[in-house]
């Protein structure tokens, strides 16, 4: 498949810019701390002590002191939400960007443990130089005791020593239950061990009190490679030189070391201070339990949550976090909001897919009663409700649903839940947008999925045919499953009977009818659903099909 430039820069361009600046960032700081501790006349006996080890250490330590310091800034979800609603500070490309977010995390936590791995191999190396070249002329550089001293014992009996074989054991625990087969198999895992990440800044900032590593101070008393006291020149061996001339090259003291001021805490205590006031804010925000109103299970073992909180206000395609003390105090988990609140309804709901221990505890709590089979119609059932918190909103991707004048919505399964509250929205005759033209394909393996949002989409065909605008949603729905299929006969929902297609998309020709009616437009498509279906979404927006159109790609994600 061919690749549009101008397709490829509008969805390419501005990651791959900030990734440019990140690497480069990372390779200019190496780079100087590497040339620094090799040429640098202040470490002139510690580099003939320890060779390349050193350099190496220190030069992966400034790494991992900038992206131990920017691995926090995306996870500043209130900053980020804020900095996204203010249209005045950030343009759509500047929001497109933080959509991002998330994956420059992981970027940033990669890198961390990837140069935590050369690090702790150059410091492995050091510690066997510290131990074999023992300093008898500048023992105040020594970290062994003694020549030949283990090096086992030598990291075992070191602050710095210790407290880099915890921080290496709490990154290796971060790392692997961060995998994605364990965040999907299990998500209490990972969010457990993730949160070890306020032990390991603790430990960071202690790491490197103990000194092990000294810089010269004296450099112009005791020029490095100068002669000291009882000590000749091997070149003057055997010849007769000026005395005044080796007065020159002589030391006029003892050299004197001393150990680096920490400087972790200067990368790391600003944006640690920036996350734990955001933390502290969402801390306050979330205190009040919210009222649980209705409780309501679908089909496909899916429940709706409709819940009222004071001072409540969303946008649509934004998220909450939701914590249930009755299941876990520390578990928080996100979902995306299905209705908004509004002038005239201050309810707002979700809807979650019992999938998981959580999922099912939580709804255990809210439906007791298992033995009820899950019917076509919704089933409200009135109880005492275990205490909730929800934390936010956030910011999504799929905020941007009304920022073009043509947007593509692709939901599979129960990643319809961020679009249905932009149909809410439309429905309720929420104003203040450009969106003219609003295409929504919704792929789901069985038919009674349907139902969750059947309603809605009904309500709003009825209401767009009332307006005379019933070209301005192109709805259309897929089944991929075929065994046992039926129709939906019920009359109020045959506007959807009349959309609903068996199979899957035909993505390319989907793609050539949006770019043929809409030359010279932006076209935003969101898709939030199964990998494959994103992936091909993808490459359809990077390619070089539609000339004149361009396709920009927006993906939610939440795992």
């Amino acid at each position: 498949m061919v690749v549009s430039v101008r397709s490829w820069v509008a969805n390419e361009g501005g990651k791959h810019l900030v990734l440019v600046l990140w690497l480069g960032a990372n390779t200019w700081l190496f780079l100087r701390t590497f040339l620094l501790y090799s040429t640098g006349q202040q470490y002139y006996y510690l580099y003939k002590m320890l060779g390349l080890g050193l350099c190496i250490s220190r030069a992966s330590a400034a790494v991992l002191n900038l992206n131990c310091s920017v691995v926090l800034l995306p996870m500043c979800r209130s900053l980020l939400t804020y900095v996204r609603g203010t249209h005045t500070v950030s343009s759509r490309k500047t929001r497109r960007l933080l959509d991002k977010s998330k994956t420059f995390h992981v970027a940033c936590g990669v890198a961390i443990c990837i140069f935590s791995v050369v690090h702790v191999s150059a410091h492995l190396v050091n510690v066997v130089n510290f131990s074999v070249s023992y300093s008898d002329d500048f023992p105040a550089l020594n970290v062994a005791r003694y020549r030949g001293e283990d090096p086992r014992l030598i990291i075992l009996t070191t602050v710095p020593g210790v407290t880099g074989v915890l921080l290496v054991l709490i990154l290796f625990l971060m790392f692997t239950a961060s995998s994605y087969c364990i965040r999907v198999s299990n998500y209490e895992i990972f969010w457990y061990t993730h949160n070890l990440f306020i032990v390991f800044y603790i430990i960071l900032m202690v790491h490197m009190v103990g000194g092990a590593l000294k810089y010269q101070t004296n450099i112009e008393a005791h020029p490095p490679g100068c002669l000291r006291a009882n000590q000749s020149s091997p070149e003057q061996q055997g010849e007769e030189l000026e005395q005044s001339e080796d007065e020159e090259r002589r030391c006029r003291e003892e050299a004197h070391f001393q150990p680096h001021c920490p400087q972790t805490w200067l990368w790391v205590s600003g944006p640690l201070c920036l996350y734990c006031a955001e933390r502290f804010y969402r801390y306050i925000r979330s205190s009040d339990p919210v009222t649980i109103v209705t409780v309501i299970r679908h089909p496909c073992n899916v429940i709706e949550l409709r819940m009222l909180k004071r001072d409540f206000k969303a946008r649509p395609g934004q998220y909450i976090v939701l914590n249930c003390p009755g299941v876990s105090s520390f578990e928080n988990h996100p979902f995306t909001l299905t209705t908004c609140p509004t002038e005239n309804k201050e309810t707002f709901g979700i809807h979650l897919r019992v999938v998981g221990d959580w999922t099912e505890r939580f709804t255990e709590l809210l439906l007791p009663e298992q033995g009820i089979a899950s019917e076509i119609l919704p089933m409200v059932q009135q109880r005492r409700y275990p205490k909730l918190y929800v934390d936010g909103p956030f910011g999504s991707p799929s905020e941007e649903v009304f920022n073009y004048e043509v947007s593509l919505c692709v939901a599979g399964g129960i990643g319809v839940t961020p679009f249905a509250c932009v149909l809410h929205a439309l429905l309720n005759g929420w104003v203040g947008f450009r969106l003219r033209r609003l295409y929504f394909v919704w792929v789901c393996r069985e038919l009674k999925s349907f139902y969750w949002f059947a309603e809605l989409l009904c309500a709003l065909h009825h209401k767009l045919w009332q307006e005379n605008r019933p070209d301005y949603l192109n709805l259309r729905l897929y089944v991929s499953q075929t065994d046992k299929l039926q129709s939906m006969s019920e009359e109020k929902y045959r506007p959807l009977s009349s959309r609903l297609l068996v199979g899957r998309p035909r993505w390319k020709l989907l793609f050539d009818e949006i770019g043929k009616t809409n030359k010279h437009n932006r076209v935003g498509v969101f898709c939030c659903g199964p990998k494959s279906i994103s992936r091909t979404l993808h490459r359809l927006c990077n390619s070089a099909r539609y000339s004149g159109t361009t396709f920009e790609f927006n993906k939610e994600s939440f795992s």
